[in-house]
């Protein structure tokens, strides 16, 4: 297969770099991910140490159901360049009527040292994936089943207005600081996908240093399309989803940006957000398998050895990539991963 033939060359002659620099942006239109076959992320990867613990929220409350389980392949092991000594077991599991926008919960054995990724961060700290995204019909009920359960939460359901749509929104946070950041669009309806308690995962958020820079990475590089790249103040100064102090509400800019491949539907998105004048920590030196919390999303790419090289030209490294490794509900695939500017992992998949 040609995507595994370009793949074990590289992996054989190439250094991969475990944290690129963003590489220059060429100045002619960039290349669209989706010209290679690129679908939206099909799941995010979760660290955690309890898989029982951490996805019960989402199937006994949220409805999702488990669609694989069991140990994890020596060879996504090797992929990610963890020790002999360690083993892990998974649990994949997806929204009642959806296969993609699903979570792949990992337990790591044999750990030496492992640690929360955004141990006890605040919103504006960059690296590390600070939420995984959903939607719901009723957040109130979701929120108060997550609370009841010990989990915690940025602020109460809050609503607001964003590009034309009416939101309540709350950032809930389960074990470990993973957060899954939930929307109920009040108005107008929405019909992109089903929704129920609790939808699939449409988006992933990643809080950033230089918005500008994160996405001209996804798109410039990465060959993502923008759908939207807009600055948002409160209008009102009042307690918010990000904890921002009330009176600074109405004059902090978060600025956020949406990208995903150039294809119809409300999937496989990623979001960059940049609170302005907030400077917070850097946890992107935790960001890697096997420490705790978000570690990354998954894009299939139906032509994985053409879009390596691709990327290749444009100057990335590559932070993990292996050939035919045996992934459960995957397949067998051929998979990379890339560092974006602060230090996230994104991974892209082709199944045999």
């Amino acid at each position: 297969m040609q995507s595994g033939r370009l793949l074990k060359a590289a992996i054989g002659g190439l250094a991969l770099i475990a944290a690129p620099a963003p590489p220059a942006l060429a100045d002619e239109t960039p290349q669209r991910a989706s010209e290679f076959g690129a679908a939206p992320w099909t799941e995010a990867v979760v660290s955690v140490t309890d898989l029982d613990a951490s996805s019960a929220w989402l199937i006994e409350d949220g409805g999702w159901r488990v669609v694989a389980e069991g140990p994890v392949h020596r060879g996504e092991l090797d992929y990610w360049r963890l020790p002999a000594a360690v083993t892990a077991q998974f649990r994949k599991i997806c929204a009642a009527e959806a296969d993609t926008g699903c979570i792949r919960f990992v337990r790591f054995d044999g750990v030496e040292d492992q640690r929360p990724i955004r141990l006890t961060a605040r919103p504006w700290d960059t690296g590390g994936i600070f939420s995984i995204m959903l939607r719901s019909e009723d957040t109130q009920a979701l929120y108060d089943a997550a609370i009841a359960r010990g989990w915690w939460a940025e602020s109460e359901p809050y609503r607001f207005s964003f590009g034309g749509s009416d939101l309540v929104n709350v950032v809930v946070q389960g074990p470990h600081g993973v957060n899954y950041a939930l929307y109920q669009r009040e108005a107008p309806p929405f019909t992109g996908f089903p929704i129920g308690r609790l939808s699939q995962a449409f988006n992933t958020m990643r809080m950033v240093k230089d918005q500008p820079a994160s996405l001209a990475f996804y798109r410039d590089i990465l060959g993502l399309k923008v759908l939207f790249d807009y600055p948002f103040t409160d209008p009102q100064p009042r307690s918010n989803n990000f904890s921002v102090p009330a009176n600074l509400a109405t004059t902090l800019v978060r600025r956020a940006a949406v990208v995903q491949p150039d294809l119809p539907g409300e999937t496989g998105r990623i979001e960059v957000m940049q609170f302005e004048g907030f400077t917070g920590r850097d946890l992107s030196a935790y960001a890697s398998p096997p420490n705790l919390g978000i570690i990354s999303v998954r894009y299939p790419v139906e032509r994985l050895g053409d879009y390596y090289s691709f990327l290749q030209q444009q100057g990335v490294g590559f932070a993990y990539a292996a050939d035919q490794v045996t992934i459960p509900a995957l397949g067998k695939v051929d998979i990379i991963a890339v560092r974006d500017p602060d230090g996230n992992l994104t991974e892209f998949y082709h199944a045999y």
